[in-house]
């Protein structure tokens, strides 16, 4: 290779940057003894030279070459002492893909060249290997950032008007039959005119896209396939196998499109751990680079590593430079790919100091100080694996929280568990029990029946254990509590009957999910009754098992998707639910009526003998807005309930928004009227003063 003019460079930005006449390279290692920069040719194959970088300044190796342009690939080879007792895990036989790459090429083939030790030593990591790993390992890539984005526009969607809708792009995409066969199960695919106009015409505001960066997706590991991507290799590339040509300007299409019929993208990130796993994993980046900097190591033994999110070691934010390198990422997808929030995957790890939860942690204070991630969505995950992980509650004004209290009550109330009123009640109120406290809103709690991880919509109701024998771990993967009801037979082949009792089951949990005061989140495919065939946790399922099947929805699921949208139409034509503080459950001085009240069968607002009773399975609200009233009431009873409406002061016209049943009759007059309720059912009714 011809020799390069070198300069000693600047350790920032972090990364390759090109500056149009060359590129300034700089990789933080606070423990290296020596660091080369490797540039290989055009294929990726042949590395053509090995330069070192000599200039260290706090730790930032860098340096510049002028005539290296968009398109050079790379990788570093890092030296230093390999002791793993001291937590030293460096050996220069193997290539590291840049932390800061825009870009990668080349796939991870699972080979024992990637190992730092020798795996076939009895040793295990304590060996040292000498075999070059550079021909199975990904590549960094140089990259110019030259999209143009014409009049793209932020849609800004309000906290309280926020409806999240949770979306696998190869499995929403790889049988969309409208989609071009080179599109299919790309990313490139979510921006075709047909599933943006099916987006918009369900009606939801934000598509929350699972993970996206750089994870190896067609990796095998132990014969299990990477479908979910909760295993980051890079927090700055996308997934190669989610883009058509590895163009990286993609995911820039797909958001432009979304912005263009105003839909936000929120993007779902693993920060807490790394696709290098433990000390028996792959050296391919952050353990070759600096083991020490960027995760916790176990105090006792540095060989191994602190670990609460069961994936093998946490990631080390208490790093000032980790912690950079984080949110750099994060600023880096808001400014250059225009994302509007994040949902952080195990959040509560991200919040350690170092091995135990900081409600005063570094990291949250880092994305509320940031001028840029201070004005996007922020989501947790409010939980780890760790001790002390489970953290619902503790994340601070401005972010808003998985509500995992919201999704089993919700299940557990429609089971016709006993001892679920109250706690009902608290959920469909919007937990201010919870998110109540330090300037939170009502909004921040994201409420949810079903994710990616567990039970979908219609395998909740259609069977009562979980079913994960295709993942290969004997059906013992996957959590035990679904709080699910398969109405008299194990499966989703049933008798007419059952069928329609299920079906009225998943209406009725969808009418609690949009009729409860919080922020919606909302899992794709259940709005038409998507299938997994029982399995609660397809991580590894990259088949028509995770996939949806867009040519084989039922005649059910036909019917269901109008009733999903129209039921997300009433809940944003209704001024109640963009209400931001959490209700008092008073009357103000000029009011008649109090924000929010409980009723029972007989009229009446509860009493404490109501909240008491452990057989009640029936209750409904009147929530104001200041203009008009909400009566929502909901029966999880398997039998019909002789129900008196409250007598409404001053009511005027009132209408029946919905009833998932059809035979529940009103008549014209509504304040104190006696009805039938029907056993399992729900219905909301609009009234003006």
């Amino acid at each position: 290779m011809k020799i390069l003019k070198q300069d000693k460079g600047k350790p920032y930005p972090l990364g390759a940057t090109f500056d149009g006449q060359g590129t300034n390279f700089a990789l933080f290692s606070a423990h290296a003894v020596k660091v080369f920069l490797c540039l290989f040719d055009t294929s990726g194959k042949k590395e053509l030279c090995r330069i070192e970088l000599k200039e260290n300044t706090a730790g930032i190796w860098h340096i510049y070459l002028k005539g290296i342009k968009p398109g050079q690939i790379y990788g570093y080879r890092v030296d230093g002492p390999y002791l793993p007792l001291e937590g030293k895990r460096f050996n220069k036989n193997k290539l590291l893909i840049d932390p800061y790459a825009k870009k990668l090429t080349g796939k991870l083939i699972w080979h024992k060249a990637i190992f730092g030790y020798d795996v076939d030593s009895p040793d295990q990591d304590l060996s040292f290997s000498t075999l070059d790993s550079a021909p199975y390992v990904p590549k960094s890539v140089v990259i110019q950032d030259n999209y143009d984005w014409e009049d793209d526009a932020k849609p800004d969607i309000a906290p309280e008007k926020t409806l999240i809708y949770e979306l696998h792009a190869k499995g929403y995409t790889a049988l969309f039959p409208k989609a071009k066969d080179k599109d299919k199960g790309k990313l490139i695919a979510l921006a075709s005119k047909e599933i943006q106009t099916y987006i918009k015409w369900l009606g939801v505001t934000s598509v929350e896209l699972m993970p996206i960066f750089a994870f190896c997706a067609d990796t095998k590991r132990d014969n299990r396939i990477n479908y979910w991507g909760y295993e980051t290799l890079s927090f700055f590339a996308l997934e190669n196998a989610y883009l058509k040509d590895e163009n990286q300007n993609d995911l820039k299409d797909v958001v432009k499109a979304f912005h263009k019929n105003a839909k936000e993208v929120i993007l779902d990130v693993v920060y807490n751990h790394t696709i290098e796993g433990n000390h028996l994993g792959p050296t391919l980046c952050y353990r070759g680079i600096d083991n020490e900097s960027y995760y916790v190591l176990d105090k006792i033994n540095k060989r191994f590593y602190f670990d609460s999110t069961g994936c093998g070691a946490s990631f080390n934010v208490n790093n000032v430079n980790v912690l950079r390198l984080v949110t750099d990422s994060l600023r880096y997808f808001v400014k250059n790919y225009h994302i509007d929030g994040f949902r952080f995957d195990l959040m509560a790890s991200l919040c350690r100091e170092p091995m135990e939860f900081k409600h005063n942690n570094a990291f949250i204070k880092a994305l509320k100080q940031d001028e840029i991630l201070r004005t996007v969505k922020l989501i947790a995950e409010p939980w780890d694996i760790g001790y002390d992980g489970y953290q619902i509650g503790a994340f601070g004004a401005g972010i808003f929280e998985w509500n995992d209290r919201f999704r089993d009550v919700v299940r557990r109330f429609w089971r016709e568990d006993n001892r679920q009123i109250g706690e009902l009640a608290s959920r469909i109120a919007g937990s201010s029990d919870i998110f109540g406290y330090h300037n939170r809103n009502l909004f921040s709690s994201v409420n949810f029946i079903t994710a990616h991880d567990g039970f979908c919509l219609y395998d909740l109701v259609s069977f009562d254990q979980k079913h994960n024998e295709a993942n290969g771990e004997h059906n013992q993967d996957g959590t035990n509590e679904n709080f699910s009801s398969n109405s008299g037979i194990e499966g989703v082949l049933a008798s007419d009957d059952i069928r329609q009792k299920r079906i009225k089951r998943a209406k009725n949990l969808m009418a609690t999910l949009l009729f409860s005061f919080g922020t919606p989140m909302i899992l794709s495919g259940d709005e038409f009754l998507k299938t997994q065939m029982g399995n609660n946790n397809p991580y590894n399922q990259d088949n028509i098992l995770s996939y949806i099947a867009w040519d084989a929805i039922t005649k059910e699921g036909y019917a269901f998707a109008p009733f999903v949208r129209r039921l997300i139409k009433l809940r944003n034509s209704l001024q109640i639910f963009e209400k931001t503080n959490f209700f008092e459950g008073i009357k103000e001085k000029s009011s008649p009526y109090k924000d929010l009240a409980w009723f029972n069968e007989k009229g009446e607002e509860f009493k404490v003998s109501d909240w008491q009773n452990a057989d009640k399975k029936a209750i409904a609200y009147l929530a104001y807005d200041g203009q008009k009233l909400l009566y929502t009431a909901l029966n999880a009873s398997n039998q019909t309930i002789k129900w008196t409406l409250p007598v409404i002061k001053k009511a005027g016209h009132f209408k029946l928004l919905f009833s998932t049943d059809d035979n529940l009759m009103l008549n014209k007059k509504i304040s104190g009227q006696q009805i039938d309720f029907p056993s399992e059912t729900i219905f909301a009714i609009e009234i003006t003063k």
